[in-house]
């Protein structure tokens, strides 16, 4: 990365990611975000995805260091030689998902997910889906308490926890994962094309509610939702040498 650094430092509103933001600001100053030629996010993963949704509209590349939990997406922290780090640092672009969420009232709602789209069953019974591929009926009826569509770079998320695949960062495909499938009961899911647009209708609605979750924006009784990688937004990720997404998503399958 070019080494010049107008720094916009934000935190999470956690103790030490706080503690740690006024340490970095005494140490290097700090402008507003809109100035900056790169932002330096401290918290966990979730404070990451909540600061490229927040500033995507400002195309600047955002460097992690973690003051969280899995730190998945950052690097380690560290006050020293951050000039140093980022005049170094490898960058990462991702793109996101764009959700379509059709409601059971007639409302829609648009929303982008970096990570995963997850429809999730909203009662006591388990949901019942019908999964299309760019028009045509994939699998007729999946029950099941629920489905997701990830991008690679959220494959170690939710998708994985859910038994799905970990995809390369440069794969050009999405991984469409079950949530404990109950018929098909051995279905492990499927890989899908990038370019692909997938759909999931929810079939009996009102006996078996669905919620659908973009990165944690949730919307109630869904009854259809569409899923489609958006490569218009572009998310800008910098990591240090030798750890970045490919090397953390190959790592994390030997783990």
């Amino acid at each position: 990365m070019a080494s010049a650094q107008r720094i916009a430092f934000t935190a999470s509103e956690v103790e030490i990611a706080q503690a740690s933001l006024a340490a970095l600001r005494a140490r290097y100053g700090s402008v507003p975000l809109e100035q900056a030629d790169v932002i330096v996010a401290l918290g966990g993963d979730g404070f990451m995805l909540q600061t490229l949704h927040g500033t995507m509209h400002l195309d600047v590349p955002v460097y992690g260091m973690n003051r969280g939990t899995v730190g998945f997406l950052m690097n380690e922290y560290a006050e020293d030689g951050l000039l140093d780090r980022l005049a170094a640092a490898e960058e990462a672009v991702i793109n996101p998902l764009r959700m379509h969420a059709e409601c059971v009232d007639g409302t829609v709602t648009e929303a982008l997910a970096i990570n995963e789209v997850a429809l999730l069953r909203a009662g006591p019974q388990a949901a019942k889906l019908r999964i299309s591929v760019d028009g045509k009926v994939r699998m007729h009826e999946l029950v099941c308490d629920g489905a997701l569509v990830a991008t690679p770079a959220g494959s170690t998320a939710y998708n994985y926890s859910a038994h799905g695949p970990i995809l390369p960062i440069g794969a050009d495909v999405l991984a469409l994962t079950a949530m404990s499938a109950f018929r098909p009961r051995r279905w492990r899911g499927a890989l899908i094309p990038m370019s692909a647009v997938i759909r999931i209708d929810v079939l009996d609605s009102d006996k078996r509610p669905v919620m659908a979750d973009a990165d944690s924006r949730s919307v109630r009784r869904v009854t259809g939702v569409e899923i489609r990688s958006e490569p218009s937004v572009r998310h800008r990720l910098l990591f240090d040498p030798g750890h970045g997404l490919e090397e953390r998503l190959i790592r994390e399958q030997f783990a």
